[in-house]
């Protein structure tokens, strides 16, 4: 279920960085019902740099630009894809205050510097244990994720997952399809994965001029009911080939 539209803001000058990792590797990292959704043979963690502008909430805003860096994986919860943040950096202490209270983001607040040189931009985050450093520009033009696409599986995703003060929760996220341009980018630093999380090779890595995006007010993801126990263990037993033990009974007098 859907809840009013709490946050809007403008993304822009976005850096997607991709790697593809083990599924297990990415369980010890994830509440329960929440599972690694896979493509291409592998799940994918994501690194996305950007700036946020014109932020507006219910009873604040427009701030001032703020810069994110977020690490990110890509999910199902009961068959519903989505995106979990594993860690995200902000170097605003009041909106890194509202996504931690409000949605149960994982922010930090850092230091951050965002320059545009020439068509290429420089960036920088940097906190304790956790440092950053990339320059990247725009190749080609403009284009959208084809279906069937692992870009496609990446990128086009509405929906964020969260657990906040022990309770999972769900927000919407609403923008147009995303246009994406190859991008150029050297990583300097990357000392953002979650500890036991290797980031080994080349990223996939892509560019956004940036879209228009608002965020729902975040929902309880309602329990997972099992109705009828034993039906549900037969369909599951029906399903694999094998027939579910029939309860006992008390023997008669």
């Amino acid at each position: 279920m859907q809840g009013p539209w709490l946050v809007s803001q403008r993304w822009e000058n976005m850096l997607f960085a991709h790697w593809r990792v083990e599924p297990e590797e990415l369980r010890c990292l994830l509440p329960s019902r929440v599972e690694p959704d896979v493509a291409d043979g592998g799940a994918w963690i994501g690194l996305v740099a950007f700036v946020m502008r014109g932020t507006r909430g219910l009873g604040f805003g427009p701030l001032p630009d703020i810069p994110e860096l977020n690490m990110r994986t890509y999910v199902r919860v009961d068959g519903t894809p989505g995106v979990w943040f594993l860690t995200l950096d902000a170097s605003s202490r009041f909106f890194a205050g509202v996504g931690k209270s409000l949605y149960g983001l994982r922010y930090h607040v850092s230091k951050m510097t965002v320059a545009t040189d020439c068509g290429r931009t420089h960036y920088l985050s940097c906190r304790r244990n956790a440092s950053f450093a990339a320059s990247y520009a725009p190749r080609g033009d403009a284009y959208p994720a084809a279906r069937g696409s692992i870009e496609r599986f990446l990128f086009e995703r509405y929906r964020l997952f969260s657990l906040r003060r022990g309770r999972l929760v769900t927000a919407t996220v609403e923008h147009d399809p995303w246009r994406l341009q190859r991008a150029e980018a050297s990583i300097e630093l990357n000392r953002m994965a979650p500890p036991g999380l290797v980031l080994a090779g080349e990223a996939m890595t892509h560019y956004s001029r940036g879209v228009d995006a608002r965020i729902s007010a975040p929902t309880m993801v309602p329990p997972l009911v099992i109705p009828n126990r034993l039906a549900y263990r037969r369909r599951r037993c029906a399903s694999s080939g094998w027939r579910a033990a029939r309860p006992l009974r008390p023997s008669p007098p």
